[in-house]
């Protein structure tokens, strides 16, 4: 057995000990020995491998199934720009905390710079957005065993927290001599120590923080972000959640309506406890920025950093049984009662804004034991301020840096990791951004996913913040609104996906549980958003404010 392929089918079958359920390949010559390797692996039933053609779609697919699954998830790709396609990803699972293992085949270290195709310098190419990268060397033999396999266990505990950090992405890149392709019969890998253990056992670091110094019987509310831990569900205090937060489900649905209101004063607090990293509305931002009110934050449970753009956390530490006074907490439920009756009068008009009646619409259609994915813009901002919260979804977002790009290789991934149906909410703009993520191989695993997409011509997000402001009416609409004349139906029958255009009084017919890969499509005019907005807005500043001034 040449040098590496040995190196290779050492590395895979080590992944394997290390929990590896599935990996992600782009084709490429260099990185054939972990093709090679991957596929072999795949036939015997260790893995599952999923191939793909685009690399940053790959990166995205690997996020996807690490994200959903919490195991680590490698991506092989060839040397050059191939890695550098994974950048996207990288980072979006460095800020998210998500274990995706980047697999980079190189050229020996020799032909660096001498001009040799395909050659760029790979060690270190992500920065500081990796947990740990290791430069690997070129394989040589047998006796190499224990050190393969050591970088291997080494990198696959940085992923998942287990060194003592918060759980991320990593890279190991390996230089791969030629040969590239097995030759004569197959040989099995050199053997790892006692059955399917890693060749290093790692003990996962475990933590314990004090209660935070705060006022238990104050008048506290919970600020639930992505990444919030999953025991903040029994509250006995205002929790106002993000729809990717764990929280979610028993949170307050109106929320962020509620901070920004006129009547706000009456429902202030005097301590807010933030837990994971809120990022979506701007009056959740003012609450934690307020010096008046003293902010704390809750660690988190894996090691990651604290959230305080506003630098105003006084202290970090665990939530201790909170007493608030029962009137404060009934002044909240009530205000939120109203809000919530507010928004459903006028989301019950077809008229109102399209963006937020399908928002409401799909959590509610779904059934128990579904997935749902969120897309960045206004699909989880939508949801958050329309949906009623509830129990029986898994609820994820790309909420690390937020971008639109990959997500439909995201949910793609997350589906496959997911045991029931799933299901996606995008921007016309969001699928347009990962088109080939609707580009699935005839021998590849197919997830049972249907993504519905709201197609407003354009980018309707800009329509809601200063850019949408009447005096740049003249510049908007091509360069936020970025309107595009694609035809989504022949988009779907290229790449042999089924279509469905449907309203939001029909979707939930459209959306019934069913097997493969689809698309529902639900249009929208976004010229009237910006004013459906504001009349919402309107109305929930009434009734919250004859709700506060009850007796």
């Amino acid at each position: 057995m040449n040098p590496s392929t040995m190196q290779a089918q050492v590395i895979v079958d080590e992944l394997v000990r290390c929990g590896v359920t599935d990996a992600v390949l782009c084709p490429g010559s260099r990185n054939a020995p972990l093709s090679f390797a991957l596929h072999t692996a795949d036939a015997a039933g260790r893995l599952r491998l999923h191939v793909r053609i685009d690399e940053r779609t790959a990166g995205f697919l690997a996020l996807g199934l690490a994200l959903r699954s919490g195991r680590p998830v490698p991506v092989s790709t060839t040397s050059g720009t191939a890695v550098a396609n994974l950048h996207p990803a990288v980072l979006e699972a460095s800020h998210a905390g998500v274990p995706l293992v980047v697999l980079s085949a190189d050229r020996p270290p020799e032909l660096i710079g001498t001009g040799a195709n395909q050659t760029v310098v790979q060690p270190g190419i992500f920065g500081a957005a990796v947990r740990l990268a290791v430069n690997g060397a070129v394989g040589g033999g047998p006796g190499d065993n224990g050190r393969w396999r050591s970088a291997v266990d080494r990198v696959v505990a940085a992923a998942t927290g287990a060194l003592g950090g918060p759980p991320g992405p990593v890279h190991l890149n390996l230089p791969f001599a030629e040969p590239l392709v097995p030759h004569g019969s197959a040989e099995p890998p050199p053997a790892g120590r006692a059955g399917a253990e890693p060749w290093t056992a790692v003990a996962p670091v475990t933590r314990q923080v004090p209660s935070l110094p705060l006022d238990p019987s104050a008048p506290t509310v919970v600020v639930a972000g992505h990444g919030a831990p999953d025991d903040l569900l029994e509250l006995s205090v205002p929790v106002i959640a993000e729809p990717g937060s764990a929280a979610w489900p028993t949170a307050l649905r109106t929320g962020p309506w509620l901070l920004g209101t006129p009547s706000a004063a009456a429902l202030a607090p005097r301590q807010v406890v933030v837990a994971g990293r809120p990022t979506l509305h701007r009056p959740v931002q003012r609450l934690l920025a307020d010096p008046d009110v003293a902010v704390f934050g809750l660690a988190d449970p894996r090691g990651g950093p604290w959230t305080d753009v506003a630098g105003a956390v006084r202290s970090i530490g665990a939530l201790p049984p909170l007493t608030p006074d029962a009137e404060w907490v009934g002044r909240w439920c009530a205000a939120d009662a109203a809000a919530g009756a507010a928004l459903d009068r006028l989301l019950d008009d077809p008229a109102g804004p399209v963006g937020l009646r399908l928002a409401r619409a799909l959590p509610a259609a779904l059934p128990d034991g579904a997935l749902l994915l969120l897309g960045s813009s206004n699909p989880v901002r939508d949801v958050s301020l329309a949906a009623v919260p509830r129990r029986g979804l898994t609820v994820l977002a790309n909420r690390g840096v937020a971008g639109i790009d990959g997500t439909v290789s995201t949910a793609v991934g997350a589906a496959l990791a997911h045991n029931g149906p799933a299901y996606a909410l995008l921007g016309d703009l969001t699928l347009l951004h990962d088109t080939t993520g609707l580009v699935i191989g005839p021998d590849e695993p197919r997830p049972d996913l249907t993504i519905v997409v709201l197609n407003d011509g354009g980018g309707g997000i800009f329509g809601l913040l200063e850019q949408g402001a009447p005096e740049h009416a003249a510049a908007f609409e091509r360069v936020f609104g970025t309107p595009h004349r694609v035809d989504i139906a022949a988009l779907c029958a290229a790449t042999g996906v089924a279509h469905i255009t449907t309203d939001v009084a029909g979707l939930a017919a459209a959306v019934e549980p069913a097997p493969g890969l689809r698309l529902v499509e639900v249009r929208a005019d976004r010229t009237a958003l910006r004013a459906g907005h504001a009349a919402l807005r309107a109305a929930v500043d009434a009734a919250v404010a004859e709700a506060v001034a009850a007796p």
